[in-house]
């Protein structure tokens, strides 16, 4: 039976779509799924200096950002906050008997491209450890 992963940050213009993309690229596991989603939806096209430097990486930043719904969230049995101005209590419900995680990661504040490439290593690396867990 397959699981579904929802990876949350503010917008869903960066962080989300870093982890949703790092999973799809590192998960050996095809029992889950990933989605990414933002509590605000941001700003479209993403911003060229985070597509340019997760090419770098490997992975590929694309499509509008999506927002998240109930609709969403129920389908939802893992959710992962990518996020360190994402309250976690949100999505807190025992009701849905979803595993929650949360993972403080700062959002770029100018788009060096240096702090960039570090805040897309932390995400990659946390990923990498999520993914392998679920072997």
């Amino acid at each position: 039976m397959s699981k579904n992963i929802l990876f949350v940050c503010k917008h869903n213009r960066f962080r989300s779509k870093v982890a949703e993309a790092f999973f799809k690229k590192y998960n050996k596991n095809k029992n889950y799924k990933a989605y990414g989603a933002g509590l605000l939806p941001g700003r479209y096209p993403l911003d060229k200096i985070q597509t340019k430097v997760a090419k770098e990486f490997g992975i590929e930043l694309k499509g509008k950002p999506k927002p998240i719904t109930m609709d969403l969230l129920i389908k939802m049995d893992i959710v992962i906050i990518v996020a360190d101005n994402v309250p976690s209590e949100i999505f807190q419900s025992q009701k849905y008997g979803r595993k929650e995680y949360r993972w403080n990661i700062f959002d770029t504040v100018d788009d060096d491209p240096d702090e960039v490439r570090n805040i897309i290593g932390n995400i990659e690396k946390k990923v990498i450890e999520f993914a392998r867990s679920l072997r």
